[in-house]
């Protein structure tokens, strides 16, 4: 970590979702970014998603910061499920996402996170490491953004906050997108 990283405070806090027992996840292997962050909640095999989201709501919670949710497989579905589902008080703490290879929904995604179709409360990017393969129609729904994750960092390890940048200029994007619709469909009325 440089010194002006030592010196700069977060602006985020960062929530990392994970299936259990992945030693490098992708945004470690492919972008250097630490394997956790500021708390980390690992999705646990079987029917335990109430038990999951007390966790992640008990995460966002404990975040003295607005937070960034960085998720990979299946735990992309998982934090959709979560954002849809869980009370307005914790989402509103997210400030966005980025979503690390989803798999297509099959089966068992469509049963453990079943939730309504409608884009996710707060911006979120999708890093797909074969764009061709990315499920197109969770992206959609969820209201995300489709960005090449396939690349690979090398040399030494970058902090989050090169995470924390991404989601700056993705958030900021969004917030000059939805003014200028608004201004579109509601013209300022001069006096």
């Amino acid at each position: 970590m440089s010194t002006a990283e030592l010196e700069m405070p977060s602006r985020f806090s960062i929530i990392t979702i994970a299936a259990p027992g992945i030693e490098s996840p992708a945004w470690n292997a492919r972008l250097r970014w630490p394997s956790f962050g500021d708390d980390h909640v690992a999705l646990e095999p079987g029917d335990r998603r109430g038990i999951w989201a007390a966790q992640l709501d008990a995460a966002v919670i404990r975040a003295d910061r607005a937070v960034v949710l960085v998720a990979e497989g299946i735990g992309c579905h998982a934090a959709s499920w979560w954002a849809r589902l869980t009370p307005r008080s914790y989402v509103s703490r997210v400030a966005g996402a980025l979503l690390f290879d989803p798999p297509a929904a099959g089966a068992g995604t469509r049963e453990a996170f079943a939730s309504p179709a409608v884009a996710l409360p707060f911006p979120s990017l999708v890093l797909a490491g074969d764009a061709a393969s990315a499920p197109v129609s969770a992206i959609e729904s969820w209201g995300s953004r489709l960005i090449d994750g396939h690349r690979q960092r090398k040399g030494d390890l970058l902090s989050w906050r090169s995470a924390q940048r991404l989601v700056e200029r993705v958030t900021a994007k969004v917030v000059e997108r939805d003014i200028e619709r608004i201004l579109a469909l509601h013209p300022l009325q001069r006096q």
